[in-house]
């Protein structure tokens, strides 16, 4: 499901870690996306493969796991459609600007992620393919002197998550805009797609769905 990042990625994020960003804020504002009935099951954040651009700050696998599980519960929790699905969400690559580095270089923090969503009922992934993001950092007093400069390591670790759930938001609600992804469901007892019947508002599986699992190891 999650894959590994291709060296031409890697290669990629460091030139970006030099020249991007975008203006965003760390707070959630406004109403939640359009997501139908879409309700967060199981918040599967795994970092064991992770890889970290030359130019960075060091991170470990367990501080990508938190930011990341913490971001995506406080921004997917709101919703409460009574379908419940699945995210699967891996850390491929990182840069956390450093301090120190001359002005005229104002390096960026960047993050690469792979996204997988699942459907609790169907027991299938929505989308067979795992979704690519590259992560910037967001605009702000770092713009011209770079956040490594004026961040602490763990403010670039919670700018880059909370904009990293702010982006899988943005296309999981065009998903469903297009695709119908969280389309309600009829009435209880109705066949979900894939055959299985449809679980009751508010409840989840117990364990986590095996290929969650299986690419978690």
């Amino acid at each position: 499901m999650f894959g590994r990042p291709m060296p031409r990625l890697i290669a990629l994020m460091t030139a970006l870690a030099v020249l991007a960003g975008c203006a965003t804020t760390n707070e959630i504002s406004g109403p939640p996306a359009e997501l139908g009935a879409f309700q967060l099951g199981h918040n599967v954040v795994v970092a064991s493969k992770m890889q970290k651009v030359p130019i960075s700050r060091d991170a470990t696998e367990q501080e990508w796991v938190d930011a990341m599980t913490g971001a995506i519960a406080d921004r997917f929790g709101r919703y409460q459609g009574g379908q419940l699905y699945h995210l699967g969400v891996s850390v491929e690559g990182y840069a956390l600007a450093p301090p120190g580095v001359p002005i005229v270089a104002t390096p960026k923090s960047v993050l690469a992620i792979n996204v997988t969503v699942w459907d609790d009922a169907a027991g299938a992934k929505l989308n067979e393919e795992v979704r690519q993001f590259v992560i910037f950092e967001s605009i702000g007093d770092s713009f011209l002197l770079g956040s490594g400069l004026t961040n602490t390591r763990e403010e670039q670790l919670a700018n880059l998550s909370f904009n990293a759930a702010r982006e899988i938001e943005k296309w999981m609600a065009s998903q469903h805009r297009e695709n119908g992804w969280f389309a309600p469901r009829g009435p209880d007892g109705e066949t979900a797609p894939g055959g299985l019947a449809p679980i009751p508002a508010g409840t989840a599986s117990q364990d986590v769905p095996a290929p969650l699992a299986a690419d978690a190891e």
